[in-house]
């Protein structure tokens, strides 16, 4: 069957071709001694690409050479995702890819990261008899030992999970080679437990980077050319930091602010919001600053107060709802996203059209759309009854999708005739004639490139949509202020 939210995401997600290889002369500037080089792909969350981008960092500050070609690699390493059984699948199918690069060189090692390392471990080793390197999401400062270890016959595994890691004094290698957006990781870890997910015991407990690291790597980013950043975390809205020496805290509107202050021309985005912990301080402080975009990706689940118990989200769909409302008055116009689960355990058919009736006041931009599939360690795995036949989660599933292509058609053919500012990222994948970027609200715009170039702001007047994407063509160059 087709996967519409396949395809969106497709779209709307930077894809793991994209980001193997930063520029290779910067990677060729540091070589090892032995010549050695390593590949890596990324699944998953934009935290696992961020993460993908310290280990890089690691291993060429050992003198590992990266490559794109994982035919010339000698450490091939796949950085996963755990949050859904379908992400895993992926990974074991991909691994089954690799077995020519063993037969062709028996001294190639396969290493396993992130999520799906932690989650697994040891068993990793056992089930996957290709792999060599088990590291978990805070032990990436241990890869190089770990190759070493595995270079000497024996299979490495870290999973350690710390309390204090944030890799703060690491600055990443850069693997967009556009250079016009980067990742920077805010903040690491979980402490919603979630009954549905695996987070928390793949990531560990949160832990806040200092704000000034975070304001200086925004900095260099701007310096050195990049137009717009993207501050991540599993829950940026309980982002928080001390200064045990000083007591000085700073919350997350306050770290948005620091952002918003390095320049003018660099453009702030954020990812991902819990709905319990969004604030009016936030709000006002992207009302506040025009370089702030003008989008928030708030994940609701589901639009029935109960089935939200159930899931522990600690809040009620007249909250959430509460939170929209405050959205839309503090910044009118905001576009906003969100996740959806269907068929969590115990879901009624009542409860599900709860979910299509909050979809109908809300009117989402953009959503990713799941059917429950249980994780192995969760409190809903442990303690409820995954009940809903899976046909009928599909089913619930495709009414979702279906219902929100009509809502972001709606919201994009309210676009056409206004002119946007976008910042030209890269070349359409439509065209060589097309540039690819997008608006303040997050909205994929497609515009013929004429004379301007990529990390350009430029003014774009809609003339066409379809429920993904805005066409039109440039009037000139944006006067950022």
């Amino acid at each position: 069957m087709d996967n519409p939210t396949l395809d969106f995401l497709k779209q709307n997600q930077p894809l793991a071709e994209s980001r193997q290889g930063e520029s290779l002369e910067m990677a060729r500037e540091i070589k090892d001694p032995n010549g050695k080089k390593f590949y890596i792909e990324s699944y998953g969350c934009q935290m696992n690409f961020s993460d993908s981008e310290i280990v890089a960092s690691v291993l060429m500050d050992e003198g590992y050479d990266i490559t794109k070609n994982h035919e010339e690699a000698d450490v091939i390493l796949l950085n996963t995702c755990a949050i859904r059984d379908n992400a895993e699948q992926r990974v074991r199918a991909r691994l089954k890819n690799f077995t020519q690069n063993k037969v062709k060189n028996p001294a190639v090692q396969l290493g396993i990261l992130g999520c799906m390392a932690e989650r697994l471990k040891e068993k990793l080793l056992e089930e996957e008899k290709l792999v060599d390197i088990v590291c978990g999401p805070d032990a990436y400062r241990d890869l190089p030992r770990l190759v070493q270890e595995a270079d000497s016959g024996r299979q490495a595994v870290n999973v350690f999970l710390s309390r204090e890691e944030t890799y703060a004094d690491i600055s990443p290698v850069r693997l967009d080679r556009t250079g016009v957006t980067a990742f920077v990781s805010i903040m690491r870890g979980c402490n919603n437990m979630c009954s549905f997910c695996v987070v928390p015991f793949t990531r560990g407990r949160e832990r806040s980077r200092s704000a000034y690291s975070i304001q200086a790597e925004c900095r260099d980013l701007f310096e050195k050319g990049y137009r717009e950043v993207t501050l991540l975390g599993q829950n940026v809205d309980s982002y928080n930091w001390k200064n045990e020496e000083t007591g000085e805290e700073v919350s997350f509107a306050g770290l948005l602010e620091m952002a918003a202050q390095v320049n003018p021309l660099l453009r702030v985005r954020f990812s991902t919001s819990h709905p319990k912990d969004m604030v009016d301080e936030v709000l006002h402080t992207m009302a506040k600053y025009n370089n702030i975009c003008n989008y928030i990706h708030l994940p609701v689940q589901s639009g029935n107060s109960r089935v939200l118990d159930v899931m522990n989200r600690n809040y009620t769909r007249e909250w959430y709802l509460e939170r929209i409302e405050a959205i839309n008055r503090i910044i009118p116009g905001c576009a906003i996203s969100s996740d959806f689960i269907t068929g969590f355990c115990t879901e009624t058919e009542e409860e599900h059209q709860d979910t299509l009736s909050l979809m109908e006041i809300v009117k989402y931009d953009f959503a990713y759309m799941y059917y429950y599939s249980e994780r192995p360690g969760t409190l809903a795995a442990r303690k409820m009854k995954d009940d809903v036949p899976l046909d009928i989660k599909k089913r619930r599933l495709v009414e979702i999708i279906d219902l929100q292509q009509l809502h972001a058609l709606e919201r994009n053919q309210g676009e056409i005739g206004k002119t946007l500012t976008v910042l030209v990222e890269k070349t359409s994948k439509r065209s060589e004639e097309d540039f690819y970027g997008r608006s303040d609200e997050n909205r994929v715009v497609i515009f013929p490139r004429q004379n301007y170039k990529i990390g350009d702001y430029v003014n774009v007047t809609i003339e066409s949509c379809t429920s993904s994407s805005l066409i039109g063509k440039a009037v000139g160059p944006a006067e950022i202020h």
